[in-house]
Order: C-alpha cells, then structure tokens, then sequence
C-alpha cells in the first residue's frame, strides 16, 4: 500500500504561480511512476505531467511551458510547479503514483485561478 499527502492548492490570480506537492510513504520503494491529474467541473479527469523513475516527463499539451513536474527521490515527493497560471487551469488536482503492482490516487487539492 501506498498513502499519498498532497498540499499546495488554493487561489490565484491569473498569471500567478502556485506549487504542488505530493508525498508518498509505505510501499514507496516500488514506485515506477508519479504525477499529477486534474479534473474541472463538469469534465473528466485528464492528465497534467507524469514523471517516470528514469526521468522521461509527459506534459498534456496545455501546460507545456508553464508547468514543470519534478520529483524528490529520497523523500518520495513529486512536486508540481504551476507557472502563468488561466482560469481555465482551474481545477481539483490529483497526484497518482503507480507501482509495479497497483496505481495509487491521492485526495486531491483544490486550485483556482480568478480572472
């Protein structure tokens, strides 16, 4: 089993930044993959960055250049940097960790961006 704490979240004006981060304990050790998801109202959860245990990082196409996803190894963390933040980034943001065995969510954190 893996357990997931996720902090960072909250409100923002357009254009501003705000940092997610995601930290995993338990199982931690298998993990193969982190990152983060999101789901706005009314739409399904879609993909926002992974970051995989050798490094290769998938962006969705509407973050590439203003969000940067990283990870802390030794601390089992997975952050998320949110730069140029739009409206349209509001969200509830969910981080995922898979390992060889399962795929983990964690609460997810809110993230809202005024215009």
């Amino acid at each position: 089993q893996v357990q997931l704490v996720e902090s960072g979240g909250g409100l923002v004006q357009a254009g501003g930044s705000l940092r997610l981060s995601c930290a995993a304990s338990g199982s931690a050790s298998s993990i193969t993959a982190m990152g983060w998801y999101r789901q706005a109202p009314g739409k399904q959860r879609g993909l926002v960055a992974t970051i995989t245990s050798g490094d290769n990082i998938n962006y969705a196409g509407s973050v590439k250049g203003r969000f940067t996803i990283s990870r802390d190894n030794a601390r089992n963390t997975v952050f998320l940097q949110m730069n140029s933040l739009k409206p349209e980034d509001t969200a509830v943001y969910y981080c995922r960790v898979s390992t060889r065995y399962a795929g983990y969510w964690g609460q997810g954190t809110q993230v809202t961006v005024s215009s």
